[in-house]
């Protein structure tokens, strides 16, 4: 494999002092993600969150395939745009692995701290996920930052989530049987999307969340312990979020961190699959605990010796391709359903 797939997260570039940043992680890393760094650090590439948010969009872009599965080939492929709440047509692509009728509907929301990716970057992600879990999948480009700022991407989101609720026969998708998902920042917006419509009395199956981000602060135990030598550095972490949001009171919305939400009673069964050696990873054990606490029904998955963004590297980390197996099982029998009956039918 070309050492230029490191292109693929340039936020992980970081100058290491001959790998001893990594070198920290080792024991805890499988060897396929150690390949994986130790090749994305000799690469060399500027970090993302020292270029502009134009040039980082354009780098995250440029590789984001790279480590990625086979692109796989669906019966529907369609761009479509979705209104936002001030005129905004939002550009979406559906994917569905067949043509009939009546397939379950999953709106995605991509990862990038509110700052980069786009359709394409997780093109190939949102196949997968229509092709093993049998169902629709809409991925949505959100407005990002910092030209749009907090809450636009929330907004935005929930905007998406409510045309196609109206727009779902229309789609030749199941009215009654809405997902959403999403990794990273998405996997925020999908968390926060079930809460609105929890509020709003939209009947959700299933809430997919991938590594999300649920914080207002970034001062959990694993946020200290894998600051550096990773995918997700915490630099990195800080630019995002700077760009998104401005001041305490917005980090503390629960629209940005829902942990802080009043209370998750009656949102939609989760699935939330982590990395080990992620940031992030401690407030999304914090997440689980919080819906279990409310009585949702959970299933959490955390895949060892694995960092932010594996969900993303199917071609090079098994990992990947066991996190999409498991979620499109989800997608399949949401947890708390009923386990003899495949949501496809």
């Amino acid at each position: 494999m070309r050492t230029t797939a490191t292109v693929l997260f340039p936020c992980s570039a970081p100058r290491l002092r001959p790998l001893t940043d990594l070198h920290i992680h080792h024991t805890r890393l499988t060897p396929q993600m150690r390949s994986v760094l130790e090749r994305m650090a000799r690469a060399g590439h500027a970090p993302l969150h020292t270029r502009s948010p134009q040039d980082a969009r354009v780098a995250y872009e440029a590789g984001a395939g790279v480590l990625e599965v086979p692109k796989a080939t669906l019966a529907r492929v369609e761009d479509l745009h979705i209104p936002a709440r001030d005129g905004h047509a939002m550009a979406a692509r559906l994917y569905a692995p067949s043509t009939d009728a009546g397939l379950p509907l999953l709106l995605y929301m991509h990862g990038g701290g509110f700052t980069i990716g786009s359709i394409a970057t997780h093109d190939i992600l949102c196949r997968e996920l229509a092709r093993l879990a049998g169902c629709m999948v809409v991925s949505l480009d959100y407005r990002l930052a910092p030209e749009h700022r907090f809450p636009a991407a929330s907004n935005d989101a929930w905007d998406a989530l409510q045309w196609l609720a109206s727009h779902a026969e229309t789609l030749r998708a199941d009215p009654a049987r809405l997902a959403v998902g999403g990794d990273s920042a998405g996997g925020t917006l999908a968390a926060v999307n079930a809460i609105l419509a929890r509020d709003a009395g939209l009947p959700l199956a299933l809430q997919l969340l991938i590594y999300p981000g649920c914080a207002a602060h970034q001062d959990t135990p694993s946020h200290a312990t894998f600051a550096r030598g990773l995918v997700l550095e915490e630099p990195a972490i800080s630019w995002f979020f700077g760009n998104y949001v401005q001041s305490r009171a917005e980090r503390e919305d629960w629209r940005f961190a829902p942990l802080h939400a009043p209370d998750v009673d009656g949102v939609a069964p989760a699935w939330i699959g982590l990395a080990e050696c992620d940031p992030l990873v401690d407030e999304g054990v914090d997440y689980a605990d919080k819906l279990r606490l409310a009585g949702v029904p959970v299933d959490l998955e955390i895949y060892r010796g694995v960092t932010h963004e594996f969900i993303k590297m199917g071609r090079a980390i098994p990992e990947a391709r066991k996190a999409h197996a498991d979620a499109a099982r989800a997608g399949r029998h949401p947890p708390g359903a009923d386990r003899g009956r495949d949501c496809r039918h």
